[in-house]
Order: C-alpha cells, then structure tokens, then sequence
C-alpha cells in the first residue's frame, strides 16, 4: 500500500539583490514525483543543492510547493484540515543531520524524548517516565541517563536519543535527513543497524535522504536520484541502481569506487548492504 505519494511538485524561492530589490525566483523543485510504500524505505540521493532537503521539508508539510501534490495515508498535506493534519501529523517525523540543534540544550534526554508523547498521549508522570526508558533502552542507551542533558551524550548517544523521539508515537513514516552524515564510521554503522531493526520491529517506513551512495544502499529497498531538483533517475531496487547508464548514477558510483580501495568495485558495494 503507498504509504507517500509525490506528484509533480515545484517549488521555488525568491532571490533578492544587497538592497533586497526581488530579482526573481529559481526553481529548486521541478516537476518531483515518487512514492513510498508502507514498511520501505526509499533512499533519496544527490549532490549538495540537488533539492534533497527542500523535498524533505515538502514531504514533512513545512514548505508549501508551489505547484503538485503530496498525498500522505490518502491525504493532500496542503488541503487538508486542522483536526485531521494533527491527527496524521504523529505519523510523520524526522531526524534531522545536526543532533545539537535539533534538541533543546536546556531540556533533559527525558523531556526531549517525552515532548511528542506530552502532545498526544495522556500520560501520567510516571507512566510517560516509563516509556521514555523504554525508548532509551530500545535505542541502545541506558534508562538512568534520561535527567542528562544534550552536553552531556556523545553526537551518536544524541542522534539515538533523536531516534527515539522520533519513534515514540510509533509514526508510519520517518523523514531522516542526512541524520548519520555528520557521524563517524563507527557511529554510522551503528545507527544504520539500528534503523533497520527498528523498521523491522515497528513496521516503519523510511525516506532517506542523504549524499551518502554507501549509507542508502544499506538501508535502502529503492533508491532516487536528484540533480538540478529534478528525479534523474528512479530505481525500484538496488539491483537496478548498480546496473543504470544515467549519468548522474554513474557519477556517483564513481565518487565511490574512488575513495578506497576496498570500495573500488560494485560487487563490493553490493556486498556490504
């Protein structure tokens, strides 16, 4: 069942001189149309500029497009209600890249966790302290840290503790944007096992949009390319990816094979998902 549904969307923002005198407007979506199906995820790949992030804010209900249509659970995000977008608005969350600003530094690993359950659960004190442990636990961190604040976890132990934010309300889709880039290797692999079970665990689906070919074909059933905001090329798996002539795949393949040996070769990459 299609979970996300993209039609034809544009979107442009205004440009303005020194003296902010509007020059005109440039195009940073053109005519985007992708799905994703309940239980995926679908990779969203590109270059830096390539119109990855503005999508994610389209598909999150944070930027109107100027033109198209995103359907979510059958729903126009745009046109739709009041009562019923905050109703479908816990099924869809994010994880951005940068795990600091996307916390509060003065709320504890309790209250950032707690903050969606706080909106739309009614919970007793000790009952939201329960299942913030168990979010913490499930996430891989410990329950008696939930009193620290952002300072005091490492950027991997601050992403986990956003993770669990975003799967607190148990929503159908996660919009993760660029959420392991700004990790190490380390840290990158552990996060990605970490999403993979628990998309398996909740049923959840992804959309995951990042630069990183390595990290989306990990976790990736389907994969897209965007260049110059437009899809270049869409692959329903990642069989397809591997074997596609598009030049913009191929870019990034080779981005890939040239950075170290042991990735100099798609059966490599292809092995290591």
């Amino acid at each position: 069942m299609t979970l996300l549904q993209v039609n034809e969307v544009t979107h442009a923002y205004s440009s303005s001189n020194l003296f902010r005198r509007r020059k005109g407007t440039a195009n940073v979506l053109q005519n985007v149309s992708l799905r994703i199906e309940e239980g995926t995820c679908l990779g969203l790949l590109g270059a830096s500029g390539a119109g990855k992030s503005t999508l994610g804010k389209v598909v999150l209900g944070l930027e109107r497009p100027k033109q198209g249509q995103v359907l979510f659970q059958g729903h126009d995000l745009y046109e739709m209600d009041l009562k019923t977008r905050r109703k479908l608005r816990r099924n869809l969350q994010v994880v951005f890249q940068d795990c600091y600003s996307a916390v509060n530094p003065r709320m504890t690993a309790e209250k950032i966790i707690g903050e969606p359950l706080s909106n739309y659960e009614k919970l007793s004190v000790q009952e939201q302290k329960s299942v913030v442990g168990e979010l913490m636990e499930r996430v891989g961190l410990s329950s008696a840290d939930m009193g620290k604040y952002p300072h005091q976890f490492s950027g991997g132990q601050l992403q986990r503790i956003n993770i669990a934010r975003a799967i607190a309300l148990k929503p159908k889709l996660i919009v993760l944007d660029e959420a392991v880039s700004s990790l190490d290797m380390v840290n990158q692999t552990k996060i990605l096992h970490l999403l993979n079970e628990l998309r398996s665990t909740f049923g959840l689906s992804y959309l995951f949009i990042t630069h990183d070919i390595k990290a989306a074909y990990t976790i990736s059933d389907s994969l897209a390319v965007m260049e110059k905001g437009q899809v270049a090329e869409y692959c329903e798996n990642k069989e397809q990816f591997l074997l596609s002539s598009h030049p913009a795949v191929k870019g990034l393949l080779g981005s890939v094979l040239s950075e170290h040996p042991r990735y100099r070769s798609k059966e490599r990459l292809y092995t290591s998902k």
